[in-house]
Order: C-alpha cells, then structure tokens, then sequence
C-alpha cells in the first residue's frame, strides 16, 4: 500500500474514498470542510439532522455523490471532544482503515490526521494512520481449503496535513509507519503459523530468507552440535524430549558505521511448549504456539529497520526450539550448565523460556552490544499481573527502562516498569545447584526476570515480558504484532 503527504488545494482532490472525522455534537473541521463546500453542503446537512451521531469509531459511508472531489464520503465517529487525544485518536483510524477496506475504492483520502490530537504531532499523527491501515489490511496466513480472499482493493491512501511546515514530519511519519506496518505483519505471520509448520528449522530458513532479501543483513544459524560445542546446556536441556532440532538464529542488520556497537535483540522462539515434563493443563495448550512470539517480534523490528534503512546496527539472536515430554526430556530436579557456566537447577520444565535466553544473552556478549533486550513471553504471571494492556519491563539500567516506557508511550504500544531487586532473587536459592529456575508463585514474573538478571553482569539490560499483549485468545485469537512498534521506536531514537 502507497502512502503521499496531501498538502493544500483539497477541494481539489479527487479520490475514491475521503474519510472525515467528527466529533460528538461537533462540526466540520479543517479540509473537511473544503470538501464539504465541494459537495454542495452535504455533509453539514447530515450533521445538522442528526443522522450521524460522532460516536468513537462509529461510520456512515456515502456511496454514489455524483460530480464532485469523492465518490464516496466515510463519516468516523471521534467521540468526544473532552476525551480526544492519543487512545480515541488511533481507534477512530483503526475504524475508518477498516471500513474504507471493506469498500471498492482503490484509493483514499484521510483528513483525521490534520486534526490537532493533544500531545501527539504532525509525525505521530500520520505513523498512526500508516499503521492502522496495515492492521485492517492484515490476513491470517491462508491455511484453509477455500478459495483464497481477494486481496485488497485499496493501494494508495493520502493523508491531509494541517500545514506546509508539517510535510517533511509527515512524510517520514507515514515511511516509518509503513515499515512498522511490515514488521508487525512479518511477526504476526510467524506467531500465527501452527507449530507443525512453523518449527526451530522453519524460522532459521526465513532469517536466512531476510539475508538474500536485505544488503544490510546477514543470517548465521547454529546447530545443536555447534551450541553443545559453546556449553549451551541450559537451553539444550529444553529441547533434550523433541526430535525436532534446535536453532540459534543470528540475525546481524548493519545499517549504522561501520565498527559502532550495536543493539542486541535475544527473543524466545519456543515454537510450541507442552510444558514438557511438567505437562500444561490441556485447555488453551494449542495456543502455546505463540510461545515463540519473542522471536517473531525481534525478526518483524529487523524487517522494519531493513525497509527503512535505518542508520542503526542491530543483532537479533533468536533461540529456538520446542518443549516436549518424551523418555528424553529434562526432568524436574535436573541439574545443568549453562553457557556461562552457572549451574541451574529445574525445578519446574515448563519455565523454560528463561533456560535458552540466559544462554543466548550470554552468547550476546561475542558481539560486544551497547545494550540488551530479551523479549520474551515468559510468564503467565505477567498476565495476571498487567493483563493485556502493558508489556512489563524490568531493568538494570533507569535510563534504559525509561526509554523504553517513553517509547511504548509515543508508540501507544505501552509498557509498564516492575520491580528487579536482590530480595526477589533470593526465591531462586537452590540446596543442589547455584540457583534454581523457578522461586515459587509470588511474584512470579519478576523473579522470573531475576534468573535472567544473573546472566547479564557488566551488560546494560532489560527485559520484555510479553505474554499479556503479543496475542489474543477467544474469538479473535491470532498474535497482535506487539511489541514490534515500541521496539522499532525505542531503535530509531536509540
């Protein structure tokens, strides 16, 4: 899909499809109004008899105008104008992206994004208009035996733009939300794969898939030979009960100097977890192919960063692999080595996600980042602790945690900072090993954030705990492309 800037002159524009906003018990604003005096009074007319009410997210398409700049005006509900601002801002776009798709037009005509939005700019203003067209436009990877759906009619969207002076933010808002746009949709595809298809091998083969497609980067993949060889017995103690082989998937983007430290991503790519030998219970266990989820979102904010070319330099390290019970698997009370030679004892095999990213922070070290994020969807205490509203961060670093929550902010893809304190660790004391891999019930997210906190000495670090928000479950289950804007926000300002 095609996004331009539409600066000046809109009663002039023509379009398939204009798109305009209203407020409850509001009036016309901005271009809008311009198009208004172009269709012979209208829209006025309908807003004075009360036929279209403002509501947030609520629309009223008018086919058939005639002469005139479009052939068809959508009416999106604002709400109200006390209530205005970032939140109602995005979901009336996420409504007017989803009902323009639902009609013929080829192109259209957005004048929300010259409205003033309190504490969001002229370049925010249109990201999220690029975006939300992205998540209407998304379709599960098709899977079923019917005829597959026609692709979408619309292939350029224009954007109005309150005045000159904002085009050149506006144009790279609408670059950048184009890409976050792909990478979303990239982290989306992998999480909603089933996990018989989309498996460790699968997701090396579409890093490596990324290297021939992008200059900027390079794809190195790592057998279980190859981890065994490193002392990665902590995360091949996780996949000891699959036949299904392990990988540890580098994924090097250079677009920064050459020599410049680069930023680490270590995701969790468990491509579906029974729980091993501490089986999960059967209900929701189909959705534990979105275990890996993690993986899929540091590979979606590389693409991202690839289609922008952005001067940044980014490694992704990507641990995969499945948790299943056979004769072979970990057994609780286990004991193995990790890479970095702690020793760990399992008390509990479904908290396997901290097993493999402990190593792969560990083998993060090799390329000396500037710092580390580990995304991951770790626990199911996060869940009940932040539900899905908020990512939660925990970190060794205040300036690293606080640029994160400011950029989940700007992204409107929000995260919450918890506690990582000693206290906390002292839950994972262990009679057999140097520490165990589980510290009881309370508090078990950020204890489960400590365990990672023991591999990352001398690294300024955070953790992403992404279980609450990277999919949903019921109806609508299928992954939300979560956290691929805070990431991709957080590296363009990094």
């Amino acid at each position: 899909m095609e996004f331009q800037a539409q600066a000046g002159a809109a009663r002039r524009a023509r379009t398939d499809c204009a798109v305009v906003g209203v407020h409850e018990r509001g009036e016309l604003g901005g271009d809008a109004v311009a198009l208004d005096r172009a269709l012979g009074g209208r829209l006025g007319r309908i807003l004075k008899a009360g036929d279209f009410a403002g509501r947030l997210g609520e629309t009223l398409l008018l086919p058939d105008l005639g002469a005139g700049p479009a052939a068809r005006v959508l009416l999106v509900g604002l709400g109200s104008a006390k209530s205005w601002g970032r939140r109602p801002y995005r979901r009336a776009l996420l409504a007017a992206a989803q009902a323009v798709l639902r009609t013929p037009a080829r192109d259209a005509w957005v004048t929300l994004t010259a409205h003033a939005v309190p504490d969001v700019d002229a370049y925010y203003r249109a990201r999220y208009a690029a975006e939300a067209f992205g998540q209407a436009s998304y379709k599960v990877p098709a899977l079923k035996s019917a005829r597959k759906p026609a692709p979408p009619r619309l292939a350029s969207v224009r954007v109005s733009v309150a005045g000159r002076g904002d085009l050149v933010a506006v144009r790279r808002g609408l670059e950048h939300g184009a890409a976050i746009a792909v990478g979303s949709a990239t982290t989306r595809d992998l999480a909603n794969l089933p996990a018989n298809v989309c498996t460790p091998s699968y997701l090396a083969k579409f890093a490596q898939g990324l290297a021939r497609s992008h200059r900027r980067i390079r794809t190195r993949v790592l057998g279980e030979t190859e981890m065994k060889r490193l002392g990665m017995g902590s995360l091949l103690s996780v996949t000891a009960g699959t036949e299904e082989p392990a990988r540890l998937i580098v994924i090097e983007y250079r677009g920064g100097k050459a020599g410049e430290a680069p930023v680490a991503l270590v995701g969790k790519g468990v491509t579906f977890d029974s729980g091993g030998i501490s089986l999960k219970d059967p209900p929701g266990m189909d959705e534990m192919k979105f275990d890996m989820t993690g993986a899929a979102s540091v590979i979606g904010a590389v693409c991202s960063l690839a289609v922008l070319g952005a001067p940044v330099n980014v490694v992704a390290i990507v641990a995969a692999c499945e948790n299943m019970p056979s004769g072979r698997a970990t057994k609780p009370g286990d004991i193995v080595r990790s890479m970095s030679g702690q020793t760990i004892e399992v008390l509990n095999t479904d908290a396997e996600g901290r097993l493999i990213l402990c190593d792969a922070l560990t083998y993060s070290r090799r390329f000396k980042p500037r710092l580390v994020i580990d995304v991951a969807t770790l626990t199911g205490a996060c869940v009940v602790a932040l539900g899905a509203h908020n990512s939660a961060v925990m970190s060794n670093d205040d300036g690293l945690a606080d640029g994160l929550v400011a950029a989940g902010r700007r992204s409107a893809d929000t995260c919450w900072r918890m506690p990582l304190a000693e206290e906390y660790s002292e839950q994972l004391k262990s009679n057999f090993a140097d520490f165990a891999n589980v510290g009881g019930r309370d508090g078990g997210a950020v204890t489960a954030a400590c365990f990672l906190w023991k591999f990352v000495d001398g690294l300024k670090w955070a953790h992403l705990d992404i279980a609450g928000t990277a999919y949903q479950t019921g109806a609508a289950k299928g992954a939300t492309g979560r956290p691929v804007p805070l990431l991709v926000d957080f590296l363009l300002s990094a």
